[in-house]
Order: structure tokens, then sequence, then C-alpha cells
């Protein structure tokens, strides 16, 4: 089996309610209240165990939040490698409107780390030994911009496939040092990088250079609700996306990466694993807050979505 390490520098308590209607000044009443472990790193896990495979999160927590995330983790069975910081571990609450069903998001910028926090976490991916690392989510505040691509660093020394999932400068640092298995910017994290606005026929060609001059082996880039495409040296892959009546948008990123995980670490080609991301992100959008994909939709989007290519 392959083993699969996920990182999440920047975790969170992900609480998820539905209150009738939103409105400034007034008191906003909620129901439906919800409680996950999030953050990217924590949800590709999530969904690697949904889908019948294993993964260990590697995670730096603190604080009293700190602790009710270790036990969000506990209760969903999910393995883990705490890393202690100082500073606390933020929440994030998704609250959906039930007049409009729109959905406010509120994600704060998480805490400070040292960099004498930061290393033994570093040092323990060294010494793990994995199949596959991924690095999914946002850093905290602190950490060098380069820390994702000292791991990609780290993963071309030990022979692990690294696979990326972040934005702002930690994803410009680690393209720029390269060594990146699977890189899955969306187009908006990809026009970061290209520093212009992208249409899908510019959004294909800025894929494409990022890998002739390899700094991936292959780049996901997804639009939403218009798809995905996947470039790699033998062209690109285009799929559209699942049409499915959309609940909440949260962790349908890191539905795609973590299925995709799953999918690779089952021996799948990549072109296989790239329409299982595919059919994981749509799942993901028919779940309410922060619970993310369901093993049975994912499939069933799968096959149908193989149906219609064949």
């Amino acid at each position: 089996m392959a083993r699969i390490l996920s990182i999440v520098f920047n975790p969170s308590v992900d609480i998820s309610c539905d209150a009738e209607s939103v409105q400034h000044t007034m008191k906003v009443r909620t129901h439906n209240l919800k409680q996950y472990p999030g953050g990217g790193g924590t949800n590709v896990a999530r969904v690697v165990a949904e889908l019948g495979g294993h993964a260990e999160l590697l995670y730096l927590s603190g604080g009293a939040v700190g602790s009710m995330f270790e036990k969000l983790l506990a209760a969903g069975s999910l393995a883990g490698h705490r890393f202690p910081i100082a500073d606390e571990t933020r929440i994030s609450l998704a609250v959906r409107e039930e007049q409009t069903r729109r959905e406010y998001r509120f994600v704060p910028e998480g805490p400070v780390v040292t960099t004498a926090e930061l290393q033994p976490a570093l040092d323990f991916i060294a010494d793990y030994g994995a199949d596959y690392i991924v690095a999914s989510g946002s850093l905290p505040r602190n950490a060098p911009a380069d820390t994702y691509a000292r791991i990609a660093a780290i993963a071309s020394r030990t022979g692990a496939r690294y696979i990326l999932d972040t934005s702002r400068q930690a994803l410009k640092s680690a393209v720029e040092k390269g060594g990146i298995f699977l890189l899955k910017p969306n187009v908006g994290e990809l026009e970061s990088i290209e520093g212009t606005k992208l249409d899908e026929e510019g959004a294909t060609r800025a894929a494409l250079a990022i890998v002739r001059r390899g700094a991936a082996e292959h780049v996901v880039v997804t639009f939403g609700r218009e798809g995905a495409l996947l470039a790699g040296s033998g062209g690109v892959l285009r799929v559209p996306a699942r049409h499915v009546e959309t609940v909440s948008a949260v962790g349908a990123g890191d539905s795609f990466v973590g299925a995709m995980t799953w999918s690779l670490a089952e021996g799948h080609s990549i072109e296989e694993a790239f329409r299982f991301g595919v059919a994981a992100g749509a799942a993901a959008a028919m779940t309410p807050g922060s619970e993310l994909c369901r093993r049975a939709d994912v499939f069933a989007l799968y096959e149908a979505g193989s149906r219609t290519i064949n």
C-alpha cells in the first residue's frame, strides 16, 4: 500500500451553519451547526479515507482551538502527527443563507509560527518515507514563503511524488523552484503566477509552459462550474464539470486533490485520477458546509462521466 502523508500547516476548526437571512448589525440566529477538522491537507486526508484509502496527517496546532481540532481528528479516526505551536489554531465559519442559498465564508489568516516550531515538521517529512507527499492550503503567518518549495526538495531526495495545492507567494515560490509531481491551481491562482487574466486558451498555454520548463510534471487547472484541464508532457485533457445541484462550495478543491491522490495511490493512471478528481469536486458541492464528498456520490459521478466519454 502506498504511503500518503498529507500536510496542513494552517489547519482550522471548520464550523458551518444555516441562517434564514444574513443582515448587518442585527443578530443572525443560526441553526444546524456542524464542526469538522479542516484546512487543505486535513480535508485531503478525510477524502482519501472516505474513498477507502489511508493517509496520515501532519499538522501544526496550538491553544484551546488546537485541542478541539485534535479531538475532531480523533472522532474521525484520522491518524495525525502533531507539531505544537504557541499561537492559537484558527476557526473558520461558513453560513448558508436559506432565503437566497448564498454562502458566506469567514476564513481567518491563522496563527503566527516560528522557524523553531516549523523545522521539526520539515525534519519529520524528510524521515517519513512517503510515496506521496500532499501539501494543501495556506501557510500560517511568518512561515517562509519557500516552505512548500523546501518540501519539493525533500520529495526529490526521497523519491516521493509531491502534490501541491496552495496560493499566493507560496505558490509562486514553489513553481519557481520546481520539483512538483502534480500542481493544482484554480484559474485565479494560475493568473497570480502569470500576472495577467487568462481565458481557457491562455490557461492551457500557461499550464503547458509550467510542464515544459520542468516546474511540475502535471498541472491541473480547475475552472469551477466550467470543469478542469490536465496538462502534461503528452498534451492536454479537458473534462467538463459534472453538473449537480450546488449546496456548498466549501472543500470542492480539496476533494479534487484528495480523490486524485487516492486514485494515484491505487495505481490508476494520471488521466483516470483526474476524472476521479472532477467527480469528487462535484460531489463535494452536493454536501453542506465542510462535509466534503461522499464515496457513493464520487463513484456515481465518475461512472456517469466515463459513460459520457465512451
